[in-house]
């Protein structure tokens, strides 16, 4: 009697290594999918690095920190930039990420390469990174003492928030997730823009984005590890700033003159 034999799954020959580069005549989506890739560059991952090099101000203390926030907010319309530049693209971008996820798969099953595994990490960091800014914008742009008037302010604050362990774990898990996230982003926009051509250049640029992810972690873990470490413990509610970008004594001298 015959019998039919359950489906194999395809072989790997049939499977084609690599990423799949962006191309056109794919109707409307063709654009979303452009436009969620390059914004993940610019200006978010512009943005990302801003933060990350103005919150490693803290190593330097509160007076420090809150000279880069004072400075950030004293940018000429910032509020717009706030919105078109960091607060509507990331939304785009994390909403239209988890659209893409719910529509997509991740072999890991079948096809155990470290691709699959890697696609399956992006978007788990992905909704973590969203949730997380969420949180943090909620928390420390628009709750409690608002620091675009009280820059001065802005490292005491942080530092009552990570007065809480668990908080403190939140932002650690998120720090590593934002990092590994764009690390691995910055290597899928240059495969699938045909930065990279070629199994070779992928593999030589993704040594490069281990280092730069790994740099960034570091530099964000640094950060959290001022407003939690023993040198700053207790820091005054509000520190006293120059009155402009120029240290004390020198805006003093220059009004005596």
């Amino acid at each position: 009697m015959a019998t039919v034999q359950p489906a194999a799954p395809p072989s790997a020959h049939s499977v084609r290594r690599g990423v799949e580069p962006l191309r056109a005549g794919k109707g409307t989506s063709f654009i979303w999918h452009k436009l969620h890739s390059l914004l993940g560059i610019v200006p978010i991952g512009a943005f990302l690095l801003e933060h990350l090099l103005s919150n490693f101000e803290a190593l330097k203390g509160p007076i420090a920190y809150g000279e880069q926030v004072k400075f950030l907010n004293s940018l000429p319309l910032v509020r717009v930039l706030e919105w078109v530049f960091i607060f509507l693209p990331i939304l785009y971008h994390g909403i239209y990420g988890v659209y893409i996820w719910l529509r997509g798969k991740s072999n890991i099953v079948y096809y155990p390469w470290a691709g699959n595994w890697m696609y399956l990490a992006q978007r788990y960091t992905g909704l973590i990174a969203f949730a997380y800014i969420g949180y943090h914008v909620a928390t420390q742009r628009f709750m409690g003492a608002s620091l675009p008037e009280n820059p001065g302010m802005a490292f005491a604050k942080v530092q009552h928030e990570l007065a809480n362990p668990w908080i403190v774990a939140v932002y650690v898990i998120a720090m590593i997730a934002v990092c590994w996230h764009f690390a691995y982003g910055v290597w899928l926009f240059a495969a699938k823009w045909g930065i990279t051509p070629g199994e070779t250049a992928r593999r030589r640029f993704g040594y490069i984005c281990v280092a730069f992810g790994v740099l960034l972690a570091g530099m964000g873990l640094a950060s959290i590890w001022a407003f939690v470490g023993p040198k700053y413990q207790n820091a005054p509610e509000n520190v006293p700033l120059a009155v402009n970008t120029m240290h004390a004594p020198e805006v003093e001298r220059i009004a005596r003159a």
